[in-house]
C-alpha cells in the first residue's frame, strides 16, 4: 500500500485528515510549531492513534511518518 493510500484510508476511517492529526498532535504536544517534537517517540504517538482512533499500527506509523516530514 502506498503512503497516500495509507493516509487516503485514514480519512476515510476517520473523517480526520492529515491536517487535522497535524493540529490535534500539536494540542497534545507531540508537534511544536508544526515539526515533531524531539522528545516525543514513535511508540507514544502509536499509542494514542490506536486509543482514539482504533487506528492499526502501520497506519499510526505512516501518520507518524507525515509528522516527521514525509509526503510520498
Amino acid at each position: 500500500m502506498s503512503f497516500h493510500a495509507y493516509l487516503d484510508n485514514i480519512e476515510a476511517k476517520t473523517g480526520k485528515n492529515i491536517e487535522d492529526f497535524k493540529k490535534l498532535a500539536e494540542e497534545k504536544g507531540f508537534l511544536q510549531n508544526g515539526k515533531l517534537n524531539p522528545m516525543v517517540k514513535a511508540g507514544e504517538i502509536v499509542a494514542w492513534l490506536k486509543e482514539d482512533f482504533e487506528l492499526g499500527h502501520g497506519h499510526s506509523m505512516a501518520l507518524f511518518a507525515a509528522f516527521k516530514g514525509k509526503t510520498e
